[in-house]
């Protein structure tokens, strides 16, 4: 019925991929948003709350929820920018830092098990074109 409907595929592909995520970071006690936000944040430490809501493509209060969340988990913390109060970079934990490299490898396979059913360049070819199309509708 909808096969031609980008909205519908994409959102139907989005909750199949969800899923993925959700089994590799669910052993860390994550969700699939927290688990990109925290890989972000290990990424580039100190980066501002404004940055990671860019980055993420997403809304700033969205962030914040999910850095609330974080930081009950003792997995990030914020840090006042001085001069400025309004500013505030993130910064992962210990904690968070000694789950890096596992969380990094837990991404690594969903990645290669996507990348086994759709073939590497089908996969690459399907990254490309979605990230095309994201980037046309800015």
């Amino acid at each position: 019925m909808f096969d031609h409907c980008l909205y519908f595929n994409t959102a139907a592909l989005a909750r199949r991929l969800d899923r993925e995520w959700a089994r590799a970071y669910s052993p860390f006690g994550l969700t699939t948003p927290q688990g990109f936000m925290l890989r972000a944040v290990l990424a580039r430490p100190g980066l501002l709350q404004s940055e990671l809501a860019d980055d993420l493509e997403i809304a700033r209060p969205t962030v914040t929820r999910a850095l609330d969340a974080l930081q009950e988990k003792g997995l990030v913390r914020r840090e006042g920018r001085s001069g400025d109060g309004r500013q505030t970079a993130i910064v992962p934990t210990a904690s968070a830092l000694e789950m890096a490299e596992d969380l990094k490898q837990a991404s690594a396979g969903v990645s290669r098990r996507l990348q086994g059913i759709l073939g590497d360049d089908g996969f690459a070819d399907a990254v490309t074109r979605v990230r095309s199309v994201r980037s046309a509708l800015r």
